[in-house]
């Protein structure tokens, strides 16, 4: 079966490879940051499934249908929320300053100490949340494949970083646009044939599968207890501002958009993708349910995000171990490689000014955005080892609680500079973006026993509301 699964791994590979050798031919720094205004928004709309869903979506998601039933549907209707006010307030402002990382708007309407924290706290937020997205992927193959034959863990995670570094360096956004089309392709490919797999064990077909689900007690929507995580009202609000902080507020998401040829293009992508994603979403809620009902049928233990995989590669058939892998790593390449891309363009427009820098030729930028590069897949390394030593029973929980603290000085700088036309005293911003995740980060820990209250997605609005109201306190009219 090992070898099976790692003749699949380097089929596809390879595959992903030749894509990457067409696109990243004669691919310059305007190429890698902004696809040279190129890309084609429907292009752009479907690959970004891929990266927006993650190797955490692909093995969490229906991992947490257990704990959450269906009502995590109602975050992804406060998604689609989000993605109209990216559409409609964020992406205009973003064509019309003609950025390449978005963060220079904070410089636009602060200044420098504004931009470089708004920059800073998203490539926090991405090394740990693209870490964490690769590990879950890794730590599946690891266990099933390399670790059978001998491998150290450390290994493995240098050869994908390898593999990921090496299909990147050169084309960047040029480069991943279409790659994250082709793994796109493959995830979902991977999702339905899984669902199908399972139902024909189970005795059903494909309709009578779905039929099965939603008269089940997992088919369910709607929590109304507002202590619980779950409350429908969380769900929705939560939903929302995640969408606008880890998509509008986000390089890697935002440099896909901005490489579309205008603006209309870019909006277009924008609501197509929201829409194909609400589906997929519910296709993975759906898959989640028929792996617990195959579990609980045949008393398989695993449960959380070991589940798919204990499933897929020990209970089912052995096209379903391929069909299976082949979909992990096509949910793994996206996340890593657009993360990768967007860091090494934060870096390199926003602390070491590579737009306005006319004193280097394009030959010595281009070493300095690979030297860039390596640097940020050593860190990505060094967080996915820690990781491992450091397991969670359901990662997606831990990711989105990344992203609760580390994007909500985002939403407060960016709505704050959109909402009012106060000047704040710029060398103070990066106190007030500090000082806020570090309340919430203690209200969250402590705010069971204190009130009796669990925060869940609304974190991320409130630490927002507090960067936001702490920038009024430094600020004065304009």
């Amino acid at each position: 079966m090992e070898h099976l699964i790692f003749t699949a791994f380097v089929i596809y590979t390879l595959l992903l490879f030749a894509v990457t050798y067409i696109t990243a031919r004669k691919a310059d720094s305007k190429a890698f940051f902004q696809g040279n205004k190129k890309s084609p928004w429907f292009v752009v709309a479907y690959g970004m499934i891929g990266a927006s869903l993650s190797g955490v979506t692909f093995m969490s998601v229906p991992g947490w249908v257990n704990d959450r039933l269906f009502t995590y549907m109602l975050m992804v209707v406060g998604y689609f929320l989000g993605y109209l006010i990216i559409s409609f307030v964020l992406l205009p402002t973003y064509y019309k300053l003609n950025l390449v990382s978005i963060y220079k708007y904070l410089e636009t309407r602060y200044g420098t100490y504004s931009h470089k924290t708004g920059s800073f706290f998203f490539m926090l937020s991405r090394c740990l949340g693209a870490s964490l997205r690769m590990f879950i992927v890794i730590i599946v193959l690891y266990n099933f494949v390399f670790k059978q034959w001998g491998f150290p863990f450390e290994l493995t995670v240098v050869m994908f970083l390898a593999l990921i570094l090496l299909f990147t360096i050169r084309g960047g956004v040029k480069t991943i646009v279409w790659t994250d089309t082709l793994q796109t392709t493959f995830m979902l490919a991977a999702l339905v044939m899984c669902f199908i797999i399972v139902s024909r064990q189970l005795g059903f077909s494909f309709s009578g599968m779905i039929s099965h689900i939603t008269h089940s007690n997992y088919f369910t929507f709607i929590e109304t207890d507002s202590m619980s995580r779950n409350c429908w009202w969380k769900q929705l609000l939560g939903g929302a501002f995640i969408c606008i902080a880890m998509t509008g507020l986000d390089q890697e998401m935002m440099q896909k958009n901005l490489s579309c040829k205008d603006l209309w293009s870019a909006q277009k992508n924008m609501v197509t993708f929201s829409l194909i994603l609400f589906v997929v979403n519910f296709l993975f809620l759906l898959l989640g349910s028929a792996l617990y009902i195959y579990k609980y049928q045949f008393g398989i233990e695993a449960t959380g995000d070991s589940l798919f995989a204990e499933i897929a590669l020990k209970h089912l058939p052995p096209i379903a171990s391929i069909v299976f892998v082949v979909g992990l790593i096509s949910a793994l390449f996206p996340s890593a490689d657009g993360a990768l891309t967007s860091l090494t363009t934060a870096f390199c427009i926003d602390f070491l000014n590579f737009q306005e820098t006319t004193n280097k030729t394009e030959k010595q930028k281009t070493t300095i955005r690979h030297l860039v590069h390596l640097v940020f897949a050593l860190l990505f390394m060094a967080i996915i080892i820690f990781y491992y030593h450091n397991q969670n029973e359901h990662l997606i929980d831990i990711l989105y609680q990344i992203a609760s603290i580390t994007y909500g000085p985002l939403l407060g700088l960016f709505f704050f500079g959109l909402t009012t036309k106060r000047q704040v005293k710029d060398r103070l911003v990066p106190i007030i973006c500090i000082s806020a995740p570090v309340i919430c980060f203690v209200l969250n820990n402590n705010s069971k026993m204190w009130f009796n209250y669990q925060f869940d997605f609304e974190l991320l609005l409130l630490n927002g509301l507090l960067t936001y109201f702490g920038l009024w306190l430094i600020s004065k009219k304009a």
